[in-house]
């Protein structure tokens, strides 16, 4: 470093600094690598955080039934696991049909069976579960909608990619079918087990809401060939409530929106990811149509959250608290979602004093990274191209050797999408 650039770096605030952009191919595979080093567990589902090694300490059994920290499992390290699952399996399918290779092929089919794993650890019909305690089946009692939907989408890429064979097909097409019928027969609600029953759902008419309806419907319509499927996405498309008494069709297409914070990418990116496959399976051109429309308007707001990246600095040595027990002081009994919500949100508080390296991971990682992604979901590849180096820029700007959130993954899938873009 020369001396002009040590006194930039003394006086000037980090955004301000000139960036000198890494190869973001190189950038790419770091990203790769350190997600199947340290957050990619036994069961072959992703955990939230973990040290320079890979370590990470699960709750037991004994937690996860008392609810500790929290009934949803929030700020744990298994709380996301079949939202991230299922959406990471974007990128490992596109990685897999670019290399054809052996080693690919094993990564996406393990987070299948981890995905398969998660509907499968409850009595509860219908339940998709966040992630798997020490002993590979105790978990939270509690999953939501910005799980369950992702659940669906990794299943039907690893469906869609032809890496499937025959026996998996059915395996997954059974658990589709029957986790289905039990959202349906509860009113679009996500089940969770006792005493909560039950917890989100897809039969609203918000953004976060209409998309994961309208794709689920689709994609048991293509699964399964019964004209029942077919005849609720219809009818769901064209129904209209909400504030704005929009259809859902119209909610798809005006976009994604952030209506509960500033910006809020790394949970909508769900249902752009749901238009997404939604436009992939659509025939109807004017559907489609509106479908590219919603994707194009989502991808414009999320990359505006793209320069957020160069605020987070690397070098940064802020304390970053793995004990996530400590959260546990501030722990009480809960009975109700409304209870472990704000049982949750106290902890976080607190949690946040003791480890403040996990607020600027969260806002300078997970959110321009998941707007990365968005930005690569929108199908008009001449826009994308105008687009790239700026997508490229947020690729490269972290070393993803130093994170302990595994909430990065998105850069892995926006890469493999703008090497398709080589091919067009």
């Amino acid at each position: 470093m020369n001396r002009l650039s040590f006194i930039l770096l003394c006086v000037l605030p980090i955004s301000a600094v000139p960036i000198v952009a890494a190869d973001a191919s190189k950038a790419a595979e770091q990203a790769h690598r350190e997600l199947w080093r340290r957050f990619i567990d036994k069961h072959g589902i992703m955990i939230d955080f973990a040290d320079m090694d890979g370590k990470v300490s699960l709750p037991t059994p004994e937690e996860c039934k008392a609810g500790k920290p929290n009934a949803l499992g929030w700020w744990a390290p298994i709380e996301n696991g079949a939202m991230f699952n299922g959406l990471y399996m974007d990128a490992a399918v596109n990685r897999w049909k670019r290399t054809k290779s052996d080693e690919d092929a094993t990564k996406a089919r393990k987070l299948m069976e981890g995905l398969l794993l998660l509907n499968s650890i409850s009595e509860v019909k219908g339940f998709v579960g966040r992630g798997v305690s020490t002993d590979g089946k105790s978990h939270y009692p509690m999953g939501s909608n910005d799980q369950t939907s992702p659940w669906f989408l990794g299943l039907w890429r690893y469906l869609d990619s032809g890496l499937a064979t025959d026996e998996e097909r059915a395996r997954i097409a059974k658990h589709l079918v029957e986790t289905t019928d039990a959202i349906v027969a509860m009113k679009w609600s996500m089940p969770a087990e006792q005493p909560f029953g039950r917890r989100g759902g897809f039969g609203g008419f918000s953004f976060d809401s209409a998309p994961r309806m309208l794709f689920v419907c689709k994609l048991l319509h293509v699964v399964t060939g019964e004209a029942k499927w077919d005849k609720l996405y219809r009818d769901a498309l064209v129904e209209r409530g909400g504030k704005e008494n929009r259809t859902r069709l119209e909610v798809c297409e005006h976009g994604m929106v952030f209506e509960y914070a500033r910006y809020h990418t790394w949970t909508s990116c769900t249902c752009v990811a749901a238009v997404r496959a939604l436009w992939e399976m659509e025939k109807d051109k004017t559907i489609r149509a509106a479908y590219a429309k919603g994707l194009q308007a989502s991808a414009d707001l999320a990359f505006k959250s793209l320069p957020m990246a160069q605020q987070f600095d690397n070098a940064d040595t802020s304390h970053f608290e793995m004990d996530w027990r400590v959260m546990n002081k501030d722990w009480k009994p809960q009975q109700t979602e409304l209870e472990a919500q704000d049982l949750a949100h106290l902890q976080l508080r607190n949690f946040l004093k003791v480890s403040p390296r996990r607020a600027k991971e969260t806002e300078f990682v997970r959110e321009p990274t998941a707007a990365a992604w968005v930005v690569t979901l929108a199908p008009d590849a001449a826009i994308l191209k105008q687009r790239r180096a700026e997508v490229e820029k947020v690729i490269s700007h972290y070393d993803y050797a130093k994170l302990y959130y595994s909430q990065f993954f998105w850069v892995d899938g926006a890469w493999e999408r703008l090497l398709q873009l080589n091919h067009d």
